[in-house]
């Protein structure tokens, strides 16, 4: 007898007893156990950022990549499926894919057959250079914006530790 543990499913593989007459014999028997599990849904909310100059499926790979270095994305959590990260970011199924595909190359996600695709993997250490790449684009995007409604460095630099301060309280 064997019993093999997956994801989500326990298979156990035996044999009848000898002297057990039926149309099986003494050939062996599958039994599939499939054990109750939880799926959560994936706490992120995916924005995509046409004037970014990134591609869009380059966009979700950093987005989950940041989510699960950061712990918003926990081993195990599902996220959505193809279709409907495809529609709800208005993008194409083969765009979602693509970035699903790639995670899951590097073991991030798990994609399981009618079940759907899973964070896998919980420890992802980014750079300091990555991150700190991610920020310098982040302050340009948002300077830019700022600057072309005639706000200073000033205001902005003001403007933040206003909002420093009211998330510390």
């Amino acid at each position: 007898m064997w019993i093999l543990h997956a994801p989500r499913l326990l298979l156990y593989i035996g044999f009848r007893e000898p002297n057990h007459k039926n149309k099986f014999g003494d050939q062996p028997f599958i039994t599939y156990l499939y054990a109750r599990h939880r799926i959560t849904r994936a706490m992120i909310n995916f924005k995509l950022d046409p004037k970014a100059g990134i591609p869009f499926y380059r966009q979700i790979i950093d987005q989950i990549r940041f989510g699960i270095a950061s712990g918003n994305l926990k081993v195990g959590e599902q996220l959505p499926t193809v279709r409907s990260l495809a529609v709800e970011l208005k993008v194409s199924l083969n765009t979602v894919a693509k970035a699903y595909q790639e995670l899951g190359m590097k073991d991030f996600l798990e994609t399981q057959q009618g079940t759907g695709t899973f964070i896998s993997k919980s420890e992802l250490h980014i750079s300091e250079k990555e991150r700190n790449a991610k920020l310098v684009g982040i302050c340009k995007e948002f300077s830019t914006i700022a600057f072309s409604y005639g706000f200073s460095a000033q205001d902005l630099i003001h403007q933040l530790q206003k909002l420093n301060q009211n998330e510390q309280k």
